[in-house]
């Protein structure tokens, strides 16, 4: 069994107060929810207007998998111009 960790570090720059932040955070995390089978949620920095930490994890029988899987939700969050991923760290367990 692999385990792919994933946390990104998102600047929101539509967000002009939490509630915008949390609308903007919602309708991506449920894109992927329902697009990807992943686990994803916001883990850090809940109460900055502008920055978000989301992590995101998977579970596979193969690396290779794991890290495609992380790989294609990263570039699907980089597509939306809503948000820019600052920093990322994968992690493969």
């Amino acid at each position: 069994m692999t385990i792919g960790v994933c946390t990104l570090e998102l600047m929101i720059y539509e967000a002009n107060s939490l509630k915008e932040k949390r609308m903007v955070l919602k309708s991506i995390l449920e894109r992927i929810k329902s697009r990807y089978n992943v686990s994803i949620a916001e883990v850090d920095l809940n109460d900055v207007w502008r920055r978000a930490v989301i992590g995101i994890s998977c579970v596979s029988n193969d690396t290779v998998h794991a890290n495609q899987m992380i790989s294609n939700v990263t570039k699907f969050i980089e597509r939306d111009g809503r948000v820019e991923i600052i920093h990322y760290d994968v992690e493969i367990l």
